[in-house]
């Protein structure tokens, strides 16, 4: 290729095809976006129930603040998008008037007869035409002369004629010509000083400016956006404070260096917070401002707490200065809150794996799960979860608890009859007691499930895993229940569904063993009295099935040996034994739809996997609260006897009606009958939690 010579597009029509290509494909991705984000703000206005109370009226007013804002970018977006596909349009139409370089050569056309014409009457049609374009003429063409005049030739001589019809030329085969889609004026010597400036501001100063920014701030964030800092303060305080009240927790989380102004740009720090923090803290009880521990003694912590408290008591604040700040550090509560929860779970992980000496309790995490929803509806946790609803407030929860009724739950009020409901709401106006029956609509319910895999065949250090079905309905269903009103459920029965009737209450034993430990033989007693009674009744009904019996041996084996699990006669052997009979027998029918109905499972949790499900549930009721929150949830599994936390807390985010998820950990090095609890917690709603108690 020695002699080979690149040509630039001259016309710049090559050019015009690869750049009008490359604009479509950017174009049409941007209107894909563009139009769906507003198709889905506007579907959202739609479907969205209003609360009308003063507090949601503030939120939608303060939201409204930013809609200018947010109009101007939508009208602005749209009238972007319009102007860039009229130019799409007019570039594809001055495309389409180039004229065809490589169009292929006729004869024919030139001459302006058809195919089908004789010799004669194309010697009669050459005559005339070139009369017409002879460049002699008045009317003459030079081009346009020797066009004909090569045409004619083409089909009258016979070698002509040969060669066009096999290689498309009269001369014969030619060389084909590629040329390169850039505009000749790119790579001419008089503007190669400026194409030479152009690449070295782009790629020598602008790059690597640009990418040594965006460098320097990502290495201070992890993936979730938080400050590694603040994850290393995290680290430390838990890890010194394994048991950690509410408070303490809030004093650690104003401490996050996301509220220093060093470290966020979004942080103001005003003249007038030297004159309204000191006001402010006058009115908090229990702050803590005499702290002398970095950095919770800084000023920028202490401000935070002030704030923090203050939303939690439902304080009014300056709009244009101290509400603001709130508005800050609420947007970033939840994401912090969730880096509390994966810090205190690692810190856990590592005390059970020997890498650390203090082991966060379970209470701490707990604690911490419900700071979140404090924070979403500016509450403080031992206040009456009453007050999530609007209009109602201090002075009208002294009705709720007198000799003749006690509700203190959501849940008992709205299980009232309605004419009760409403004589205890006297005192609200017809908008008023609306407002709160729409938001009781919405407040959620979840039905919890436990299934645990294999849960015969679980050996000791075996990985268990536990599906758990969620499925989420509205308080709104619980309306008129008179069965409710009638036995008012507390706590631990609205929270607790347990499956099994014949397994014990797991939390009122472990209490009664941690107060009175004599009491655990009659427990025992009671328990093996109703295992035989169990077996007995089995045995009846299953004298022939000898899997069965294997498996209930086993069973009776392994209940036993919860008491006994420390014996060294109950070794390993004796189960490995009884596992060998029972894999010798064969599969009953049950058995075998067991099995199927695992891997059906398996099956569903490979495609839940594979689906990519959105994030966004149901709005939150949250007047207080500076955005629109959805709801989302923590599971977790737990040794309530141990005060244990057995699996670190999984985030739900996408339940809307059903969803299933997956716990598993280490079977215990014993042998035994193990009592465990999933816990499901709300991050947006007090007093929604759900527990459900399974044995292994």
């Amino acid at each position: 290729m020695a002699g080979a010579k690149f040509e630039y597009d001259e016309k710049g029509t090559t050019f015009y095809y690869f750049l009008i290509s490359f604009y479509a494909l950017v174009l049409i991705p941007l209107t894909y976006y563009v139009w769906n984000n507003i198709k889905n703000t506007e579907d959202k206005k739609k479907t969205k129930r209003e609360c009308n109370c003063p507090p949601c009226q503030e939120k939608r007013h303060h939201i409204r603040k930013r809609e200018p804002k947010t109009k101007t970018l939508k009208y602005l977006s749209i009238t972007v998008i319009v102007i860039l596909w009229i130019v799409f349009f007019a570039g594809a139409y001055k495309i389409s008037q180039f004229d065809r370089d490589f169009a292929e050569y006729d004869p024919y056309a030139v001459l302006e007869i058809d195919r089908v014409t004789s010799v004669a009457e194309i010697r009669r049609q050459y005559r005339s035409l070139s009369k017409k374009y002879h460049p002699d003429k008045e009317t003459g063409d030079p081009r346009k002369f020797m066009r004909i005049a090569k045409a004619y030739e083409a089909l009258t001589n016979e070698e002509s004629r040969k060669n066009w019809e096999e290689h498309g030329n009269p001369d014969g085969p030619g060389a084909t010509s590629f040329g390169i889609a850039l505009p000749s004026w790119l790579v001419s010597k008089e503007n190669s000083m400026w194409v030479l400036a152009a690449y070295g501001l782009a790629f020598m100063i602008i790059l690597p400016i640009s990418v040594g920014t965006w460098w320097y701030k990502s290495i201070q964030y992890s993936c979730d956006q938080i400050l590694l800092d603040t994850t290393q303060l995290y680290y430390y305080f838990f890890h010194k404070t394994p048991a950690m009240q509410i408070k303490r927790i809030l004093m650690i989380l104003a401490g996050s260096l996301e509220f220093e102004k060093g470290h966020n740009g979004e942080v103001q720090e005003r003249v007038t917070d030297n004159i309204e923090i000191p006001q402010l803290m006058r009115d908090l009880p229990n702050l803590g401002d005499k702290n002398k521990e970095p950095p919770l003694c800084y000023p920028y912590s202490i401000k935070a707490r002030s704030l923090i408290h203050a939303h939690l008591g439902r304080m009014e604040l300056p709009p244009e200065t101290l509400k603001q700040d709130l508005h800050l550090i609420l947007k970033k509560g939840p994401m912090l809150i969730q880096e509390m929860i994966n810090c205190v779970a690692q810190l856990i992980a590592m005390a059970k794996a020997g890498r650390t000496s203090n082991m966060p309790r379970l209470d701490t995490v707990e604690n911490v799960m419900k700071v979140c929803p404090m924070l979403v509806q500016g509450l403080w946790d031992n206040k009456s979860p009453l007050l999530q609803l609007p209009h109602l407030n201090q002075e009208n929860l002294r009705h709720f608890t007198t000799k003749k009724r006690n509700i203190r739950s959501i849940r008992q009020l709205i299980s009232m009859r309605e004419d009760e409901r409403r004589a205890l709401l006297r005192g609200l106006g017809e908008e008023e007691y609306q407002d709160i029956i729409n938001v009781c609509w919405m407040l959620p319910s979840v039905e919890m499930s436990v299934r645990a895999h294999d849960k015969t065949l679980i050996t000791v250090g075996d990985i268990v895993t536990i599906s758990t079905t969620l499925k989420r309905r509205v308080l709104g269903e619980f309306f008129d229940d008179e069965e409710a009103e009638q036995q008012p459920p507390t706590e631990e029965q609205t929270e607790t569904r347990p499956e099994d009737k014949d397994s014990p209450k797991p939390q009122k034993v472990w209490l009664k063993n941690k107060k009175k430990g004599k009491k655990a033989k009659p427990n025992k007693q009671q328990k093996d009295e109703k295992e035989d009674e169990k077996k007995e009744n089995d045995d009846k009904n299953n004298d022939s099935d000898d899997g069965e019996e294997g498996d209930e041996e086993k069973d009776d084996k392994i209940d036993s040996g919860e008491e006994d699990s420390g014996d060294e006669g109950s070794g390993p052997g004796d189960s490995d034994g009884e596992n060998d009979k029972t894999e010798s027998n064969t599969k009953s029918p049950e058995e075998d739809e067991e099995e199927w109905e695992r891997l059906q499972a398996d099956v569903k949790n490979i495609e839940s996997v594979l689906e990519t499900k959105s994030k966004e549930t149901y709005p939150v009721h949250a007047p207080y609260f500076p955005l629109e929150k959805q709801e989302w949830w923590w599971i977790y599994v737990t040794d309530r006897r141990k005060t244990a936390l057995i699996t670190p807390p999984s985030q739900v985010c996408t339940l809307r009606n059903e969803e299933e998820v997956e716990l598993k950990f280490q079977a215990p090095e014993k042998p035994g009958t193990y009592y465990y609890t999933v816990t499901l917690r709300s991050d947006s709603y007090l007093d929604c939690d759900v527990h459900q108690n399974f044995k292994v």
